[in-house]
């Protein structure tokens, strides 16, 4: 089974298992910068743990973070692993959270699946082979999923308002400041609401037009999303210089970024 198949295969496994949650009453707790944890944050990364177990590369989770930059400094490939996306938007029952699994190498997103569980779409960006989103009836992968997904990006109507996509849930007065700039430039913007890293997806299908985050994020909320839009030849860069983001750094923050067609 190649590397594509088998963290798709891990994505939908860990989906089945979060609606299993998500479906039923649950607790929430909060570590200790506040953001919330639930039982499908560790079940998920259960799964998905289980799973790239199974390949030859070591494994660096938002639930199990604290591997010593020493360590991880030396790895030439290793899997990015955020197992829930968006614990707020799961806490809210929006469904507009997601699992995010990448593949690095050499600080570079180079493989990358996100399955948001509830709307049941997947995006898989592969280097040098292109993007797929399917949308599926099940949490079943096709056998075939190349020839049933769709190729990224999507022939979509190019006709529509200049559309921008930002967090439901972490605004900044930057991020304002930026989206009055491009009213400016572009006269009526359409703005689309959305959590998790389907913001970057949406970018890369030809929903939206760019994506701002002038406000903070981890390396494992976008390093999946990045690898679907590199691999449909888009790029997540660096606000202060257009310089792609950069991934296994010893802080692993993200600076601010752009995505856009």
């Amino acid at each position: 089974m190649n590397l594509s198949d088998h963290i798709a295969l891990a994505a939908l496994a860990a989906g089945k298992e979060i609606l299993k949650v998500y479906e039923n009453e649950f607790t929430v707790a909060y570590k200790t910068d506040q953001s919330p944890l639930t039982l499908a944050d560790s079940k998920s990364h259960d799964i998905i743990t289980q799973y790239l177990e199974q390949t030859p590369y070591p494994v660096l989770s938002e639930e199990g973070r604290d591997i010593p930059f020493e360590e991880r400094s030396t790895w030439p490939y290793y899997w990015l692993v955020d197992p829930l996306d968006g614990t707020k938007e799961f806490v809210t029952r929006t469904g507009e959270f997601t699992v995010n699994i990448a593949l690095i190498h050499q600080g570079k997103p180079v493989l990358g699946a996100v399955y948001t569980p509830v709307k049941k779409w997947l995006y898989i960006g592969s280097e040098g082979e292109g993007a797929w989103k399917l949308e599926l009836q099940d949490h079943q992968l096709p056998e075939n999923w190349k020839e049933a997904g769709q190729r990224l990006p999507l022939k979509l109507d190019q006709e529509r308002s200049y559309t921008v996509v930002g967090s439901r849930s972490h605004k900044s007065k930057e991020t304002d400041a930026f989206i009055a700039k491009l009213e400016k430039k572009h006269g009526q913007l359409n703005f689309v609401s959305m959590g998790s890293s389907l913001k970057i997806c949406l970018v890369v299908e030809g929903t939206a037009d760019i994506y701002p985050r002038l406000a903070p994020t981890m390396e494992w909320d976008t390093a999946a999303g990045d690898a679907v839009a590199r691999s449909a030849g888009y790029q997540v860069v660096q606000y202060e210089n257009g310089d792609p983001l950069l991934y296994n750094k010893e802080n692993l923050l993200n600076p601010w970024f752009i995505v856009q067609r």
